[in-house]
């Protein structure tokens, strides 16, 4: 554990310079990926993580630079070390609904556990794989340890896998140099792909109508990926409607009527085998309005709903791959989830215990902290905003009205889109 604590109090990544990795990847990776399936189990106060299962494919679309750096801190880590010499050669962080589901009341009397496949790339030689989960505090709680042999004859090869059906919908260059976003249908027939092939179109034209994205489509592919289901639609448990899909999403996660999620994640990766993606776009056959987006994780979300379906998506996509918080608030959360001790690893929230690693140097001179609401620029004054992180006291936001806080506002505030620029340079310089 004083070696883990070690390794997290390192800084993450410096948002304004990218030093070259110690080990390149051609020297310890081969062009392959390398899929870790675990278990995450627990309670409210107890977690347990287990290795289930390892496979491999051909080929490796995540990125090779910037291999043993973190540029967000997220809710869990994923961490490869070359066991002689002791150093990093990737790191990896994420966020879990099992840490959400922790949260509630549900979890102070019931012990469940939660699907969570990782990708690496494959490695030359024996690797430690460590994975950690943090509380709120940013305290480790869960540590697992174990060591992979590239040789291993139960490692998985399952790069001759009949594929799912898919397409690139937007081919901007290699994957080598670009971020490959996969969108999967869910709940769709074979007869309805059509449909969701021109909803992954106006999802694409949805985001890359927002700055940073607008200017960094260049830098991304999309592809489709097309399982089909036996049922049309999406289940909605508080209707007692429940379809057999290819994910088997539904409404009501953590009972809350409208947080869509998929239960099975290990199945989302086995249709998308072999297919290049690094992060998921899941498009919903719904109108009923909700979704969902889980860090380096997935987005979820309604494709018919009539209510600002575009809106969720964009929202959600910001919470899966740009890392970025809710910035509404309301109070009712059965935990606090950002304690007034500690700093979130969220770009566009701060408790203020370590602000100058937010936005402070784009705040004007002599802005108040905090700084009160005037009615007017609410989208482009950058200011600290006291309301964000489902708490109306004690966490703050960067400007009075953004995309990570009203469907209304039609764009990510200054904060955001410097956050989202930030991962793009990270994920392709």
């Amino acid at each position: 554990m004083k070696f883990l604590q070690a390794l997290l109090a390192c800084m993450l990544l410096s948002a304004s310079s990218f030093a070259a990795d110690k080990h390149p990847f051609n020297e310890v990776f081969t062009d392959s990926t390398l899929r870790l399936d675990y278990i995450f189990s627990g309670t409210s106060r107890t977690q347990h993580i287990a290795l289930a299962y390892m496979s491999k494919t051909a080929g490796w679309y995540g990125r090779r630079g910037n291999l043993d750096k973190l540029l967000l801190g997220g809710n869990g880590q994923l961490t490869v070390v070359e066991p002689t010499s002791g150093d990093t050669i990737y790191r990896h962080s994420f966020s879990t609904l099992f840490q959400e589901w922790q949260s509630t009341e549900e979890a102070t009397r019931v012990e469940r556990a939660f699907e969570n496949p990782y990708l690496i790339p494959m490695p030359k030689q024996p690797v430690r794989v460590i994975i950690t989960l943090l509380d709120t505090h940013n305290r480790v709680t869960s540590e697992m340890q174990h060591i992979i042999d590239p040789n291993d004859i139960l490692i998985a090869d399952r790069s001759m896998m009949t594929q799912t059906p898919w397409k690139y919908i937007l081919k901007s260059g290699d994957s080598r140099d670009c971020i490959d976003v996969c969108f999967v249908a869910e709940g769709f027939s074979e007869k309805e792909m059509p449909e969701f092939l021109a909803m992954c179109d106006s999802s694409i034209a949805a985001i890359t109508a927002h700055a940073p994205y607008n200017t960094l489509i260049d830098r991304f592919n999309f592809v489709a990926v097309m399982p089909v289901s036996k049922d049309d639609g999406i289940s909605i448990p508080k209707l007692n409607r429940w379809y057999d899909t290819a994910l088997g999403a539904h409404y009501s996660s953590l009972y809350i009527d409208r947080y869509l999620t998929i239960p099975n994640i290990s199945r989302l990766y086995d249709y998308c085998t072999g297919i290049p993606f690094e992060h998921f776009i899941i498009l919903a056959n719904t109108r009923e309005y909700g979704g969902g987006g889980i860090f380096n994780s997935y987005t979820i979300a309604s494709a018919r709903s009539p209510r600002s379906k575009m809106e969720v998506i964009v929202h959600e996509f910001g919470h899966s791959f740009g890392g970025l918080g809710d910035e509404y608030y309301y109070d009712d959360m059965y935990e606090t989830m950002y304690p007034a001790d500690t700093e979130p690893w969220e770009p566009n929230l701060t408790t203020l215990v370590d602000f100058d690693s937010k936005w402070r140097d784009m705040l004007p001179a002599g802005t108040a902290i905090p700084t009160q609401p005037d009615g007017r620029d609410l989208t482009t004054k950058v200011g600290v905003y006291e309301g964000g992180g489902y708490q109306s006291k004690g966490v703050y936001r960067p400007v009075q009205e953004c995309r990570m806080k009203i469907n209304e506002v039609k764009e990510f505030c200054p904060v955001c889109q410097r956050a989202i620029t930030r991962l793009v340079d990270y994920y392709t310089r």
